[in-house]
């Protein structure tokens, strides 16, 4: 069985941490790819141009930012966008960042 991660609550996310997470370029990837995914997926699946163990570094941040959530279902951990919280928090903020032409 695959353990829970720890994640902030939803009145812990901070601004800062928030953007320095999407400053990331790959982090950014990660994002639009999952914004696209309401279900979520697991992290292996999204195409990235980097190893394994820097993907995990990439979720990670995102994951202690607040910016996506990562839990386990079967021997998988599916990671999600926080969408609700994040629009919550910061109205038009993740709009803004994901509509932004790359």
């Amino acid at each position: 069985m695959t353990e829970e991660l720890p994640h902030p609550e939803r009145a812990d996310i901070r601004i800062e941490a928030v953007l320095h997470a999407l400053a990331d370029p790959i982090r950014l990837m990660i994002v639009r790819e999952l914004s696209t995914l309401p279900e979520g997926t697991p992290c292996g699946s999204i195409d990235l141009p980097i190893s394994k163990s820097t993907r995990t570094h990439h979720i990670r941040a995102l994951r202690e930012a607040g910016v996506v959530r990562v839990r386990p279902e079967g021997t998988a951990r599916i990671t999600t966008l926080r969408r609700d919280d994040l629009d919550a928090l910061y109205p038009g903020l993740l709009d803004g960042i994901l509509n932004a032409p790359h």
